[in-house]
């Protein structure tokens, strides 16, 4: 069914290509002044759930001479999901704010009532669906692989640019302020039907903090502050959903000493390729994260960061999808994506521009330099936790639609399924903008 599924839709991604764009009687407009796309929160991810609430991207074009860029971007974002996550969300983006650099903003506060949690190092993590299967004999509890967070992070970036077309130096400071603690299980029982009733049992992060896995001064969480710096190289004909050109960099985050102890390498490569204008492109990602210097906090393994965003760690919407998230962690991760993009109907709507598109794709991603503080392990427990599986690629594959307007306001709606029954089945995605 899943393989149907999919084929079924590769070949609307290509039937796609040639339908015809409104008769080919409206031409697109160039952008200019303000625009504003505000749109109430009504999605779903397969890892957050149902997601309710409201958010705004306001724009500024200016005279429409970086159309389809735009020189300001603003978007803010209050939501809440059914499996109690929490966004409150500021990000400005200013292309034309300070001459020749780039400002880059975020200010958020994310609370997860139950975020993933797998252990690390990818398929060296013994994972069990079994025992969050209320019908199994193996059943251990809903909430077994799962812990709670709270995070307060605010990013400044600047890029600067060169006399070099394309190159830009980047420089950054962020400060992640994160509580992590077990899940609260009596909350999630109140007004619950006896059949719903989660036990009261200790799970993976409970294990893993008595066990020394988690030191004890990272198990409630803590602060960390890194700087950032490094070179990006851009040569995108356009941001949102580029048709040709490179994105590439390397970067160096730091947080020395009692700001965190540790350094990162940070390598990422964008490329997109024209296969028919203006219809059907070809774009890939490779990024590869890995700490060189002392050894990163628990609760800061879980983010895959670059020149753009901070995002989770490898396993859903934003990195690998329909695999679980957070499923691949540890102190070095790699991880690709390839995806077909096109165009198949373009129009203007009440002189807004808008386009529907189609994508298909691949995932993979691997953990190269694995998480290791298992000294204090029970031997009972040493084979499900260092020598469940030896590691290797972890893929996924799907289709997405997206629907679009002023080329920048991306509604995405994809659909990913994952190759190995140890990563999870399928992750249903609903959301903002293009992957990369």
């Amino acid at each position: 069914m899943k393989k149907i599924l999919f084929i079924t839709l590769l070949s609307f991604l290509f039937s796609g290509i040639y339908a015809q764009e409104d008769g080919g009687k409206k031409k697109e407009k160039v952008k200019k002044g303000f625009s504003m796309g505000g749109v109430p929160v009504v999605a779903y991810d397969e890892d957050t759930g149902f997601k309710y609430g409201g958010l705004v991207n306001l724009y500024h074009y200016g005279d429409g001479t970086n159309y389809p860029n735009y020189n300001h971007s603003l978007y803010l974002e209050w939501s809440r999901t059914t499996k109690g996550s929490g966004i409150n969300r500021l990000t400005y983006d200013g292309l034309t704010l300070i001459p020749k650099t780039r400002v880059t903003l975020d200010l958020a506060y994310l609370t997860e009532q139950a975020l993933n949690f797998y252990g690390f190092n990818g398929y060296s993590a013994y994972y069990n669906p079994n025992y969050e299967t209320s019908n199994s004999p193996d059943y251990i509890s809903r909430m077994y692989y799962r812990h709670s967070r709270k995070l307060f992070l605010t990013t400044l970036d600047f890029q600067r640019n060169t006399n070099i077309k394309g190159l830009r130096i980047l420089a950054g400071i962020a400060h992640y302020r994160a509580n992590i603690g077990t899940v609260d299980i009596a909350k999630l029982n109140e007004g619950q039907d006896a059949d719903k009733i989660l036990p009261d049992t200790a799970l993976l992060y409970d294990k893993f903090v008595t066990w020394g896995i988690i030191p004890s001064n990272e198990a409630t969480g803590g602060n960390v502050t890194y700087f950032k710096f490094g070179g990006v190289y851009d040569t995108r004909d356009n941001e949102a959903n580029p048709n040709k050109g490179l994105w590439s960099e390397a970067l160096i985050l730091t947080a020395p000493g009692s700001l965190g102890g540790y350094t990162k390498l940070l390598l990422t490569h964008r490329q997109y390729f024209t296969l028919l204008p203006d219809r059907l492109s070809f774009a890939y990602r490779l990024s590869y994260q890995t700490t060189i210097a002392g050894q990163t906090p628990f609760y800061m393994l879980p983010y895959s960061i670059d020149s753009k965003a901070t995002k989770d760690g490898l396993g859903g919407a934003k990195s690998l999808r329909g695999i679980l998230r957070n499923r691949v962690v540890g102190e070095g991760v790699a991880f690709g994506n390839f995806e077909l993009r096109s165009k198949f109907f373009k129009t203007v709507i009440l002189k807004q521009n808008f386009y529907l598109g189609l994508n298909a794709f691949a995932d993979m991603g691997i953990v190269t330099k694995p998480y290791a503080n298992f000294d204090l392990l029970p031997s009972s427990e040493a084979y499900n936790l260092l020598n469940y599986q030896k590691e290797t690629l972890h893929i996924s594959y799907g289709a997405g639609i997206r629907f679009v307007i002023n080329s920048n306001f991306i509604i995405a709606v994809d659909y990913g399924l994952a190759a190995k029954k140890e990563d999870g089945t399928k992750g249903m995605y609903i959301g903002l903008n293009y992957l990369f």
